[in-house]
This record gives C-alpha cells, structure tokens and sequence, in this order.
C-alpha cells in the first residue's frame, strides 16, 4: 500500500506542485503507477521528498541539491558553505537594520549615505543640492568625503543660497553678476572654513579628473542656464580675488 501524490505531499508538509516540480527537475524519482495509472509512492520517496525540503528550508537551491546526489547524508563542504553564506548574509542585514534605524531616527531620505544624512537633513538643501551630494558620495575618496561632510554640517546661514536656487534660466546679464557677487563672499568663507574643499577630488577612487568630471556634468544637468553661468562667475571673482592677494602690484 502506497502513498498518492496528494498524500506524500501532505505527509512532507509540502505542496503538491512542488513534489510535480522535483519530478520535473530530476530530483525526485518516478514512482510505480497502480493499475488505475495513478502514481504509488513508498518510503524511500517520503523520505527524499523530505530531505530536500530540509536542504530547501535549510538555504538550498534545488540546483545545489541535485549537485548532492542522493546517497548523501551528510554533504559537510555543502554545509559549510551555506553557513558561510548565511554568516554574511546576517552580518549584511544587521548592517541594514542599523542603517534604518539611522535614517527613521533622523528622518533621513533613503538615496543619501548613512554618515552624510543628518548633515544634509540639518543643511537644509534644495532637492537639487541634495541630488549633488547623492553624486558625490559615490565618487570621492575618504578624504574628500570628509572635507565634504564637514562643510554640510557647518554650513552659515545665507539668504543668498535661497537667490541661487531661485533663478530662473532667464535671468538677465545683471541680475546674474549682482547674484554672482553676492555669492562669492559666502563661498569663500566656506572654502576658508574647510580648506580641504580645495583638494576634494584628490583622493577620489576613479581619480581626479574622474571626479571632477562627474562634478561637472551634474551641474550642468542638475542646474540651470543662468545658475550654471552664475557659478562660472563666482569662480571667476574668486580666482580673480586670488590673483590680487598674491601680486599686489
């Protein structure tokens, strides 16, 4: 007296369609059929049918399983393995759960890097400014990183941040200088207060000029017109302030 599909599956605590899908796969071996054509399974089919949920419940794929074979009690390096695995997987999903812990603690958004969320959230950025910082992380080195973290935290209160962000592309040629120099002044009291912004491409993984390239291109896709030309001002005035500091003459 054997077992039908139904009952080995319920007896192996599994589903009907995963016994159908063993057979299918070549894990589970063909049965006799009775004389109505209905499969009969015995013991030795129980017993694979529960070892392979085991191995399943366990972390197995079936591939890995059919690797085994069937004679194997005890596939100790397949173990061993998996545990690895596991180990690392659980190192990597307590590393998420302090990450989240992190972000609901300090309402932080969830494309920003853990060590950079409260000084973004604290800066107040534009989503723009924010969509910057996002690039940077992924292309600065630790150094830099630093340097660039350190200036979001201590960022001066400065209505003329606020005129950036509100120009439109177009803004005409005086409005754009009165902004510019408005502007230098408080990005030169950024650059004096965290002088390591000077060199912030240098340590980067891709290199430098990767880096400042990266830089490059997400200002111009994340700013508009007249903002860009306001930048390209700003950094004229202060190279030009640089040049006069250093040849008084």
């Amino acid at each position: 007296m054997g077992w039908s599909t139904r009952e080995i599956a319920e007896l192996a605590g599994t589903s009907l369609r995963a016994v159908r899908h063993y057979h299918e796969v070549g894990l589970l071996a063909e049965p006799e059929r009775r004389s109505n054509g209905y499969k009969q399974y015995g013991v030795a089919h129980l017993v694979r049918v529960l070892r392979i949920k085991r191995l399943t419940d366990l972390g197995f794929s079936l591939s890995q399983i059919a690797e085994m074979g069937d004679t194997d009690d005890h596939p100790e390096q397949a173990l061993r393995t998996l545990d690895a695995e596991l180990g690392a997987t659980i190192e990597r999903l307590q590393r998420a759960r302090v990450e989240l812990g992190l972000i609901l603690s300090k309402s932080a958004p969830t494309d920003m890097p853990t060590e950079f969320a409260p000084a973004t959230t604290e800066a107040d950025l534009s989503e723009n400014d924010r969509s910057l910082v996002v690039v940077m992380t992924r292309v600065l080195g630790p150094q830099g990183l630093q340097a660039y973290g350190d200036m979001l935290r201590e960022l001066p209160d400065d209505n003329t941040g606020v005129e950036f962000d509100d120009l439109t592309a177009d803004a005409d040629e005086q409005t754009r200088q009165d902004v510019a120099q408005r502007l230098a002044p408080y990005v030169r009291s950024i650059l004096e207060a965290h002088p390591g912004l000077r060199d912030v491409h240098a340590d980067a993984p891709g290199g430098a000029r990767f880096s400042q390239r990266t830089f490059g291109k997400a200002i111009l896709d994340l700013y508009n017109s007249a903002q860009v030309d306001v930048l390209g001002r700003v950094g004229a005035i202060l190279t030009e302030q640089d040049s006069s500091q250093e040849d008084p003459g």
